[in-house]
């Protein structure tokens, strides 16, 4: 989602009965993936059913994200959406990010943090 969030930022979700609007950045959870995406709402659509449905697109991508969706689907239902994005916390998840991409990072803090519980005198 450049320029909006980077990669290690921290997301707060709110997920409420506001209905969405155009503008608003929402997470959502296409069925059948495992990964949350993060991307705008470009289009509200209301469902026949009363709720909404929404048409997505990343900032940095050039078609809507109807090619995202599963085989058939043209709008993102209202229980695929995990929450709008109402605050961000900048590079803070690069810590996890970090460790995951090298885990000798993570076994190196690890040691350090049962070293200094060892030598600590109290």
């Amino acid at each position: 989602m450049e320029p909006a969030f980077y990669r290690g930022d921290i997301l707060f979700l709110h997920r409420g009965d506001e209905p969405f609007r155009a503008g608003e950045v929402c997470v959502f959870k296409i069925t059948g993936r495992d990964i949350p995406i993060v991307h705008r709402v470009m289009k509200v659509h209301d469902a026949p059913d009363g709720g909404q449905n929404l048409l997505t697109k990343g900032d940095n991508n050039n078609l809507d994200d109807r090619g995202l969706y599963n085989e058939g689907q043209l709008w993102l239902e209202e229980k695929e959406v995990i929450g709008r994005t109402v605050g961000y916390l900048p590079y803070v998840g690069m810590v996890t990010i970090v460790m995951n991409d090298y885990p000798i990072v993570k076994w190196i803090t690890v040691g350090l943090m049962g070293f200094f519980v060892l030598c600590t005198k109290e």
